[in-house]
């Protein structure tokens, strides 16, 4: 049976994590923007002269000439909402689309660290889901987020080891893409020809974050892992890709040969799982001794492939290596895609009988 299409809303639709969305949604199988929701200053005008389009490439045309709305679930008709809204606003927005009735998939931090809310990557928790069950906004509506894009890439590199092995602490120095910071992001002069060695709020994102996507869900809640994160987080003029240089230290004894066979052998609860926009492979490593690098590698997967390399042993703690992940792709709105699509096959989300054919 061919999957129904979704008409989708898309709350801070004229930011750069908005703009990704447009790009990954175009001639998406399952997704179609139907409406596209901004601050006050942009709605009633067309998304074509709202937008100060960042890519390339030309704004979709089904998205272009759609009239720019606010962000109030009465002013949309949609199945579900992507937000790419900054956390200033996204606290009540999202709450006031879930009490509504309509379903949240959200990239802001606001929800993260609720009781309630999975914070979901596909490839590692997608049990976590059943968290959607204890949420309770008065109506059908909830909300399920996705971690922060440094993150994301160091916990699908953590996952396949913790798997495997008794991981005890982590410690992570984040070379993280100026594309982080959004547009128009860090200041030319800060950025060009140096580093940045302080990012607000990401350090301590990557000590708990981590922990609740790597916990464990019993009865309807996650008794969040135990692991020690400790992580430095800069800012350096790459455009796109976080680097994250790695060090693990085990409660057992773990070669660097042992890590590298974990995360080449490593498969994914959604391997065998038809989702659009899911990545083969989910993790790639790579023996070059100068991988991976973001200008080589950031796009490998369409963006949703963590990479990993250097692996070797640590003189300080076990083991070593690098992880590389896109950060506006796997890490912001390529995440959250595939998410909505978990939710999709996982029968969360509900397409309205005049979107059931295909496209």
């Amino acid at each position: 049976m061919a999957t129904p299409t979704y008409r989708v809303g898309l709350l801070g639709a004229t930011g750069a994590v908005g703009q990704t969305f447009v790009r990954r949604l175009a001639d998406h199988p399952w997704f179609t923007v139907t409406d596209v929701a901004a601050s006050e200053r942009s709605a009633g005008a067309s998304y074509r002269e709202a937008v100060n389009w960042l890519s390339g490439a030309p704004i979709p045309d089904d998205v272009a000439d759609l009239t720019v709305k606010p962000t109030d679930p009465e002013a949309l008709d949609c199945d579900f909402v992507f937000s790419g809204l900054s956390s200033s606003v996204a606290g009540e927005i999202e709450r006031d689309f879930a009490e509504a009735g309509v379903p949240v998939v959200s990239n802001a931090k606001n929800y993260r660290h609720h009781e309630a809310v999975p914070l979901l990557i596909p490839e590692v928790n997608p049990d976590h889901l059943a968290l959607i069950d204890e949420q309770d906004w008065g109506s059908e509506g909830f909300i399920v987020t996705n971690p922060n894009c440094s993150t994301v890439g160091l916990v699908c590199g953590l996952h396949p080891l913790m798997q495997a092995f008794d991981v005890e602490a982590v410690q992570v120095t984040m070379l993280q893409a100026l594309s982080g910071a959004g547009y128009p992001g860090v200041s030319a002069l800060d950025a060009v020809g140096n580093v940045v060695p302080h990012i607000g709020g990401e350090e301590e994102k990557m000590a708990t974050e981590p922990r609740k996507i790597l916990g464990t869900l019993q009865e309807g809640q996650v008794v969040p892992s135990e692991l020690t994160v400790s992580a430095q987080c800069t800012r350096v003029p790459v455009r796109n890709g976080h680097l994250a240089c790695t060090s693990v230290r085990f409660r057992e004894e773990v070669s660097a040969e042992a890590v590298r066979r974990a995360l080449k052998e490593y498969r994914s609860p959604m391997a065998e799982v038809d989702l659009p926009t899911g990545p083969d492979p989910f993790l790639q490593v790579l023996d070059a001794p100068d991988a991976p690098q973001p200008q080589r590698h950031v796009k490998a997967g369409d963006g949703m492939t963590v990479s990993v390399g250097r692996i070797q042993p640590c003189t300080v703690n076990d083991v070593k290596f690098v992880l590389l992940s896109h950060n506006t792709v796997r890490g912001a709105a390529g995440g959250a895609i595939l998410n909505a699509e978990l939710l999709v096959d996982r029968g969360y989300l509900t397409a309205t009988p005049a979107a059931a054919p295909g496209r």
